[in-house]
C-alpha cells in the first residue's frame, strides 16, 4: 500500500535534528510522497532546500499563511507571485492560503484580501488550493463562490467542520483534508467521514502539529498517515488498503502527482 501525506511541515525548526530519517521512516511505512505547504517568504529557502534534497518525496506548494498575513502582506504576495512566475514548474498548489480567527483578529480583513488574491492565483496559473479556515470556514465558502469559477479545485486542510460544511465544499468540487484529528473521541469529524465518501478525502498530517492517537503531545510525523487510515477505514468498514487507493488516487489527481513516484 501506498500513501501521500498531502499536508506537512517537515521543513519546519522541528525537523532539524533528525529530518532526512523522519522521511525515511514514512517511506518506509508507505508514504512516499509529501506535499509541502508554505507559510510566508522567512521559510521559502528551508522549505525548497528540502524538496531539493528530497526529489522523489517532496513536493512544494506556494502562498501566504493567514497567520503570516500582517501590514506589510502586499510585499508577501508579491513574493508570492514574482515567484510563480518565475519557477511555476517547481510549484504543486496554492497554499497554505485562508483565514484564521482563532488566535488573532486584528488583520482579518488583510487576510480575506490575501485569500482572494491567492484563489486568483490559483485560477491564473490552474493549480490546486490548500486551504486553511480556522473559525472561517463561512468566511471562506462565501469567496471561494465569488470567484464563480469551476476550474477552482483545491482541499480543506485540517478540516473539522460540519457534515453540512463538509456537503458544501465538496458542492464546489472541493476536498476535505483528514489528519490526526479524526482519532480523537470528541472530534465530531468522525461523523463527517461516515457521511462522506472516500472520493471526496484526502489525507495528511500537519506535522509537526496534531498528532493522532495514540501520539497526541507528541511531535506529529508522516509515517503517522497509516494509523489515519486505519480510522478511517473503520468509520467506512472498508479495508485499510482501499482507503489507500482512493486516498492516493484523489491526492495524484488533485495535485498532478505521478503514480510512479517514491523513494
Amino acid at each position: 500500500m501506498n500513501f501521500i501525506d498531502t499536508h506537512t511541515h517537515i521543513y519546519a525548526e522541528e525537523f532539524d535534528p533528525d529530518r532526512a530519517a523522519v522521511i525515511q521512516n514514512a517511506v518506509d511505512k508507505g508514504v512516499d510522497r509529501l506535499l509541502l505547504p508554505a507559510i510566508d517568504r522567512s521559510y521559502y529557502e528551508r522549505m525548497m532546500s528540502v524538496a531539493d534534497h528530497h526529489k522523489e518525496v517532496c513536493f512544494s506548494m506556494i502562498g501566504l499563511h493567514p497567520t503570516s498575513v500582517k501590514a506589510n502582506f502586499r510585499e508577501e504576495l508579491d513574493f508570492v507571485k514574482e515567484t510563480l512566475e518565475k519557477s511555476r514548474e517547481k510549484f504543486h498548489g496554492i497554499g497554505e492560503i485562508g483565514i484564521d480567527l482563532y488566535w488573532d483578529k486584528t488583520f482579518a480583513n488583510e487576510q480575506a484580501l490575501a485569500f482572494s488574491d491567492q484563489l486568483d492565483l490559483a485560477i491564473e496559473y490552474q493549480l490546486p488550493v490548500a486551504i486553511h479556515t480556522r473559525n472561517s470556514f463561512d468566511i471562506a465558502i462565501k469567496l471561494i463562490r465569488q470567484k464563480n469559477n469551476p476550474e477552482l479545485k483545491g482541499v480543506f486542510h485540517c478540516f473539522s467542520g460540519s457534515i453540512e460544511q463538509a456537503q458544501q465544499a465538496i458542492g464546489l468540487g472541493f476536498m476535505l483534508g483528514i489528519g490526526g484529528i479524526i482519532t480523537y473521541k470528541n472530534s465530531g469529524l468522525q461523523k463527517v467521514v461516515e457521511a462522506t465518501g472516500l472520493d471526496h478525502l484526502v489525507l495528511e498530517t500537519d506535522a509537526p502539529y496534531l498528532p493522532p492517537i495514540p501520539y497526541r503531545g507528541e511531535r506529529n510525523e508522516s509515517a503517522y498517515i497509516p494509523i489515519i487510515a486505519e480510522k478511517v477505514a473503520e468509520i467506512k468498514n472498508v479495508s485499510v488498503a482501499e482507503v489507500a487507493e482512493i486516498t492516493t488516487q484523489n491526492a495524484v489527481t488533485l495535485f498532478r502527482l505521478m503514480l510512479d513516484a517514491g523513494c
